[in-house]
This record gives structure tokens, sequence and C-alpha cells, in this order.
């Protein structure tokens, strides 16, 4: 158990003596995830590879980096807010939400956080813009596990968006016994009729109980944690390389 590391199993007495070079934040959602799942799949996910990568960065680099809670309250698509205990955090939520976290660490003496995103409907973009302004001397970055690493090469699926083969084999090798594979849909997804948005000319929410009958984006019945684990092994050593550079450097 990495206490020193890990604000979610960490006590006070662990951590107090110990200076720490990075906050890590990881952010995720509360929705359906197929029908084999967890709803807290984009928490469990980047807050496991994110300790994983912490202790990595800090045995090859030095750094210490101190993983917070993840956050649970994600932006949702139209047709996802209907699905029983699918919650949506609005914009202003999210950013006063941050601006808090931000705020304390601020006064703690922290000046580095990275946003760990684990779902792709959050983007921190325009907040960590306008948090540069109010706290000049602040760092905040945003990272998405899922998109770091090319899925091709490591999982089957052309199609692979959101429940799929990479999400459930990931989750599949990290904690096995939240997924039960004998219950997931084809995660089978209808595209807009409009080619344009399609091929991202242009863009806007897809309504999720149009576009997917299981919730679900991508097969995952071919995914498996054997899949899951050669993924996180090339993953993770990127993550702590981000990390450990977040932790040593400054952006000039």
């Amino acid at each position: 158990m990495n206490k020193e590391l890990d604000l979610s199993v960490s006590c006070y007495g662990a951590v107090k003596d110990l200076r720490y070079d990075v906050a890590i934040l990881p952010w995720g959602a509360t929705e359906p995830h197929n029908y084999h799942l967890p709803y807290l799949t984009d928490c469990i996910a980047p807050r496991m590879i994110a300790v994983k990568a912490a202790a990595l960065a800090l045995k090859e680099n030095g750094v210490r980096c101190m993983v917070m809670p993840p956050i649970s309250l994600g932006s949702q698509n139209p047709g996802q807010k209907e699905l029983s205990f699918c919650i949506h955090a609005r914009y202003e939520t999210q950013f006063a939400i941050l601006k808090d976290v931000v705020d304390s660490l601020h006064t703690q003496g922290i000046r580095k956080l990275i946003i760990f995103s684990g779902h792709g409907g959050n983007n921190f973009k325009n907040m960590i813009r306008d948090l540069a302004f109010e706290y000049p001397d602040f760092l905040i970055i945003q990272s998405d596990w899922y998109a770091i690493l090319p899925c091709k090469g490591y999982f089957e699926a052309e199609i692979d968006d959101h429940a799929g083969e990479q999400e459930t084999s990931v989750m599949m090798y990290l904690q096995p016994e939240l997924v039960d594979l004998n219950m997931a849909g084809d995660g089978d997804y209808r595209p807009f009729t409009i080619s344009s948005l399609n091929k991202k000319v242009g863009w806007t929410p897809r309504h999720w109980n149009r576009a997917t009958k299981d919730t679900g984006v991508g097969d995952p019945r071919k995914a498996t944690a054997e899949k899951g684990e050669k993924y996180l092994n090339d993953l993770i050593p990127i993550v702590a390389k981000l990390f450990a550079e977040v932790g040593k450097e400054e952006l000039y």
C-alpha cells in the first residue's frame, strides 16, 4: 500500500513531514459503462494508474507526488443524464471544485497540479486558463490517460470509445473483481448521419441513447487482463516521466 503517495488510503501521520513536488488529481465521472463495468470506472482507472506512475517517479527520479482522491463528477452528454444514477456536473460545478482544490493546495505551499482525467466528457482547458490568471505561480496540467498511448497493437477493436476493449482490459487487469464480462453488451454504436461530424470537421455532443443501445461504444468481448497488463506496462512509464518532469523542471 502506497500510503505516502495515495491520499485515498493515507493518514496525516504518514505525510505531514514529507515534501511533495506535485499533486495528482484523478477526475472521472459517475456513469454507466455498458452493462459490465462499474459506474466509477473513470475514477478507478486513473487513480490506480496514477499511483503506479507516482511510485515509479519516486523510485527512478526522486520526485514525490500525492495522488488525491478522485473527483467523481463528470460532464455528460444528452441521453446520459436520464440513465439511472448517471450524474451530470456542469462546467460551473467542476470549475468551483477545481478552484477550491487549487486554493487549498496553494495555501499549503504546493504549486503544481496534474489533473489526470479518465472521462472523455471532461475538458479543463478553459478552467486552467482562467486559473492561470488568478494563480500565476500555480501550474496546472491536464492529462487524459486513455489518449496518451495509441491502442493499435494492443487491442483489436477499430471503434473503442467507451467501455470497450481498451477500458475493459485495463479494468480486468487493475481490478478484475469489478468486471463481469458475461453481462457485457456488444457496444454497437450508431454514428451521426452527417458525415462531416463523423470526420471531426464539426462537433456537437452525441445523444447517448440514440448512439448506443447498452451505453457502450466499442465491443468489450475480446478484452483480457493480459491485454490490459501489456498496455499499462508501456503506459505507466510514460505517465511517470510526465510526473517526474513536472516535479523537477520549470515550464521555460
